[in-house]
């Protein structure tokens, strides 16, 4: 018997090995106004001609295929995301779909603190932002471009808009910012933000740095326990891969995302849809289904349900990565943290 579409809302999505997949982080550009050390080249990639990039109206009629069978939590990542035009004017779509319940965003901050009141009015519920310093110097010698002060309001300006606890990401490197770990966990100390350190990870673009910087998840923990004693606690709302420890009576956390030493592959929940529209099964793997093709040749809801549904089963068990071994797929740090 045909499987109609009331089945596919009725079987949430899986994969072959038994993981509800209920988030799909959405790649709306992959252009990026830094060039961070361990992310890109100074002078930047090659970036995708601008009608292969999927529209806003078509993301949506993916995210709404997506919501039919399942996902609940999108997430918009790039690049970086806010680079692109009127991005509050796709979250306010997104958030009209059915199903969805929860829209986050992942971003350097820089182009923050000016949309995030038409962003919180269209229905973004949460954003992670990427912060690898505290030092002024310092960030300008990782991003390879001026605006600490711009990040910090954004800061500022998403705990002002009610968009707590936010998540800071900072991807820690020997010699250029690990002995900033113990200032980053005191700010969990006097306010609701939960830092997340991420291991580097080894890309095309960063093998020799990563080979030299690499600091595991468990020094990590080592080092902020010098500060004072720190807890296991649950993580707050939303699906990242991190593990969350607390000072006592802290208000925030401090995480360790370990996708080397401790990867979180049996927990993965997710998808990722590039910004050409290609459905990536796995952040590090080469396993993808092309989603453009089919939603500008006209494909319905109930259609592309079916495909996302059949991407499941080449959906990898885990990664393979390995330390000073490239991952060629993975383009920006914003795609790692949940």
């Amino acid at each position: 018997m045909a499987t109609t579409f009331i089945d596919l809302i009725q079987a949430p999505l899986a994969d072959a090995f038994n993981r509800p997949i209920t988030y799909l982080r959405v790649s709306v550009t992959d252009k990026c106004n830094l060039r961070c050390v361990y992310c890109m080249p100074e002078e930047g990639l090659q970036w995708l001609r601008r009608e292969d990039v999927l529209r806003y109206e078509e993301i949506v009629e993916i995210v709404r295929a997506a919501a039919a069978v399942g996902v609940r939590t999108i997430r918009l990542t790039g690049g970086e995301p806010l680079v692109r035009r009127d991005l509050d004017r796709l979250v306010r779509s997104i958030a009209a779909v059915p199903g969805i319940d929860d829209i986050a965003l992942s971003t350097n901050a820089l182009l923050l603190e000016e949309q995030i009141p038409a962003l919180v009015d269209a229905g973004l519920t949460r954003v992670n932002i990427s912060l690898d310093t505290l030092r002024p110097d310092r960030f300008e010698a990782i991003s390879r471009r001026p605006g600490l002060d711009r990040v910090l309001r954004g800061i500022d300006a998403a705990i002002a808009a009610g968009l707590g606890p936010v998540k800071l990401n900072c991807v820690v490197m020997r010699g250029q910012n690990d002995d900033e770990l113990a200032d980053f966990a005191a700010m969990t100390k006097e306010r609701a933000i939960y830092v997340r350190f991420i291991e580097v990870m080894p890309v095309h673009e960063n093998l020799g740095l990563q080979a030299e910087t690499y600091v595991s998840s468990e020094e990590i923990l080592e080092r902020v326990a010098t500060i004072g004693s720190i807890a296991p606690v649950p993580g707050p709302p939303g699906n990242g891969p991190a593990r969350y420890f607390a000072f006592d009576g802290a208000p925030g956390a401090v995480g360790v995302i370990s996708p080397l030493s401790h990867d979180y592959c049996e927990r993965c929940n997710r998808v990722r849809l590039t910004a050409d529209g290609r459905l990536r099964l796995c952040l590090f793997g080469d396993q993808h289904v092309d989603l453009r093709t089919p939603v500008r040749a006209g494909a319905t809801t109930e259609d592309l349900a079916a495909m996302l549904r059949s991407a499941m089963f080449i959906k990898p068990e885990r990664h393979h990565l390995k330390l000073g071994e490239a991952s060629s797929q993975m383009r920006a740090f914003s795609e790692i943290g949940g």
